[in-house]
C-alpha cells in the first residue's frame, strides 16, 4: 500500500518593521559648532650632515678591456626566448659545431660554444658568410648583439 506523503506548511513571511525612532534634536542654531582640527605644521628642516670625504672614483675603462674578444663574425637578428635559440646574420667568415663564440651587447656578455647549427630548421655543420642562422644559446641575446668566434 502506498504512504501519502505529508504536505510540508508554506512558510510565513516576517511581518515588516517599523523604522528606528530617530532622536529629535533642538534647533540647529542651539547646535555647538564642530571642532577644528589643530594646524599641521611642517617638521623642522634637519640639519645636513657633515661633508663626507668623497668616495673613491671607479678607475677609467681602458682600451684593453674594451677590445673586441675575438673577430667579428655577425648580428643577432632575432631571439626566441621560450627556445632560447638565436638568429644570427653572418657577415664573415665560417662558423662550425664545435667552435668557442663570445656575445656581447649593451646588456648581454657570454661566451659559449656551438652545439647545433640550423637553416631552415635543418641541422647544419657549418654556415657560411651571408647565411642566417639559428643557434641554441645559454643566456638571453637580443636583437643587434654582436657575435664573435673566439
Amino acid at each position: 500500500m502506498a504512504v501519502r506523503k505529508k504536505a510540508k506548511p508554506k512558510r510565513r513571511k516576517a511581518p515588516a518593521r517599523k523604522p528606528a525612532a530617530r532622536k529629535k534634536t533642538a534647533k540647529k542654531a542651539a547646535r555647538k559648532p564642530a571642532k577644528r582640527a589643530p594646524v599641521r605644521r611642517a617638521a623642522p628642516k634637519a640639519r645636513k650632515p657633515a661633508a663626507r670625504p668623497a668616495a673613491p672614483r671607479p678607475a677609467p675603462v681602458s682600451p684593453a678591456s674594451m677590445a673586441p674578444p675575438g673577430e667579428r663574425i655577425g648580428v643577432v637578428t632575432h631571439y626566441f626566448s621560450h627556445l632560447a635559440v638565436a638568429v644570427v646574420k653572418l657577415e664573415a667568415a665560417r662558423l662550425r659545431v664545435g667552435d668557442t663564440i663570445h656575445i656581447r651587447g649593451h646588456t648581454t656578455d657570454f661566451k659559449q660554444r656551438v652545439d647545433s647549427l640550423q637553416v631552415n630548421h635543418a641541422p647544419v655543420q657549418e654556415a657560411g658568410p651571408g647565411d642566417d642562422f639559428g643557434l641554441k644559446v645559454r643566456d638571453h641575446a637580443r636583437e643587434h648583439d654582436v657575435v664573435y668566434k673566439v
